[in-house]
């Protein structure tokens, strides 16, 4: 299994509701591709500051798979949210970081 981790620097003005949107977008491809086990999203509760550097947000899928992560790397419904994302972000693509891990 792969969780495709995903940490987010949202810009000062974007809300709690228009993030929430954002998510339940992510969410609704869950039944549209195959291989997603699951889609979760939560708040940093770290108290390292420092280390943070205002990544406050986070969202993950776990995937059967690579070939399953990879198709929803293709997705183009995917690919649209992705950018609506980016948009919403401090420093656009430099407010997001990525990580996958294999469980």
């Amino acid at each position: 299994m792969i969780r495709h981790l995903v940490h987010l620097r949202f810009r000062k003005d974007i809300d709690v509701s228009q993030k929430n949107a954002l998510y339940e977008r992510l969410e609704g491809l869950t039944p549209r591709i195959d291989g997603i086990g699951g889609f979760h999203h939560h708040a940093n509760i770290s108290v390292e500051t420092p280390l943070v550097r205002n990544f406050l947000d986070m969202f993950w899928f776990d995937f059967r798979d690579a070939d399953a992560r990879d198709a929803y790397l293709a997705n183009e419904e995917h690919q649209t949210i992705g950018a609506d994302i980016v948009a919403c972000l401090e420093g656009g693509a430099d407010g997001i970081f990525v990580c996958d891990i294999e469980l």
